[in-house]
């Protein structure tokens, strides 16, 4: 995520921020600018300080404090690019819904923003395209017994809204093992899913995919219900990102994809802020946008370094760790192939060459 400054003023800004601190403009978030922009407020709608002539409207989501994007006032979609993602959310007559939904759509516009980073196709399946679209239902539980499963479907992504309360999260964490989790993990899984079948299913990508991660083509069920029985693997942090990942060559997918999501933004925020190690035995410059280089061999060098910078901040303060990971060479090869499918770094240089 990158850095922001008020257009206005330039003081700092959150990228979920609608108003700056500072000089009190209200300020949104322009997809087309990949920036957020103070507004003044003209009769037709909001303009930016700095260009009268565009206009803009919030999108509808806005009024329920759940987005901060703006749209063009001649699109006809009343919803940003984000929201228009949106099949089914929760029902707001219940204020406890409400403010599960706010922190989901923090989630996933923060999503949202990366896909679009990587120059990857965000269609919605209810508007543009049917059959081959993004469509997220967040749904609550049914009854105390029926409880709705978060996952996949054909570009449809279903998310329990209880994992927005942060007491179901951790018990959730701890009742399945695991280190992370976080509703921007939940996205960063799920849609590595629905990119699979973008990017891999039917493609010359496919018998590179099968080296890395094994043959998908291995019962999907069975796999599952194998890893659920017998346990993890003993030695699964040779091969796999999370135990979670060696249940099946999908779940390895998506895990490593969720896992490169991660990278890539967190290097991002890292390389706006102009972040350094300077320890002789230990030095790195985040000096480049991630977004821009073809190099991943560049990328997860800087990586290793800024991690184990942060879990030492974040010990420090007797937290857990910021990155409880450990990167084997074959993970490192499945973020690579992850790196060459995006072609991250070859649209921006072929557009400036």
């Amino acid at each position: 995520m990158k850095l922001y400054t008020c257009t206005n003023c330039k003081s700092p800004l959150y990228f979920e921020n609608s108003t700056c601190l500072n000089c009190k403009h209200v300020v949104g978030f322009e997809v087309g600018q990949f920036n957020l922009i103070a507004l003044d407020n003209n009769i037709n709608g909001y303009s930016s300080v700095d260009n009268k002539n565009e206009l803009y409207r919030y999108c509808a989501n806005a009024v329920h404090g759940t987005c901060n994007w703006l749209v063009p006032v001649a699109q006809t979609s009343q919803f940003c690019i984000a929201c228009e993602l949106n099949r089914t959310i929760p029902e707001l007559s219940s204020q406890i819904n409400v403010q599960k939904w706010q922190r989901i759509e923090i989630a996933k516009h923060r999503l949202v923003y990366s896909l679009i980073r990587l120059r990857l196709p965000v269609k919605a399946k209810k508007s543009v395209d049917e059959t081959g679209g993004i469509a997220f239902d967040f749904i609550g539980n049914i009854s105390s017994t029926e409880r709705v499963m978060t996952g996949h479907d054909n570009g449809v992504i279903t998310l329990n809204i209880e994992e927005a309360d942060e007491g179901e999260l951790v018990r959730n964490k701890l009742h399945l093992g695991e280190k992370y989790r976080t509703l921007l993990g939940h996205f960063r899984h799920e849609i590595g899913h629905y990119y699979w079948d973008v990017l891999i299913k039917d493609s010359p990508n496919v018998e590179k995919f099968r080296q890395l991660f094994g043959n998908e083509e291995r019962d999907y069920e069975q796999a599952l219900a194998l890893y659920y029985q017998h346990g993890i693997q003993p030695n699964w942090n040779s091969f796999f990102i999370s135990p979670y990942a060696s249940s099946h060559p999908w779940e390895d997918w998506a895990e490593s994809w969720a896992h490169y999501m991660h990278l890539m933004d967190t290097l991002e925020t890292a390389w706006s802020f102009g972040i350094g190690i300077h320890r002789s035995e230990m030095q790195t410059e985040v000096d480049h946008d991630p977004y821009t280089m073809t190099d991943f061999d560049a990328i997860i060098n800087t990586w290793f370094p800024l991690t184990f910078a942060v879990n030492s901040l974040n010990r420090s303060m007797g937290h857990a760790d910021f990155y409880p990971f450990i990167v084997s060479a074959p993970v490192i090869e499945k973020l690579k192939f992850i790196h060459e499918v995006c072609g991250v770094g070859k649209q921006v240089n072929s557009k400036a060459a």
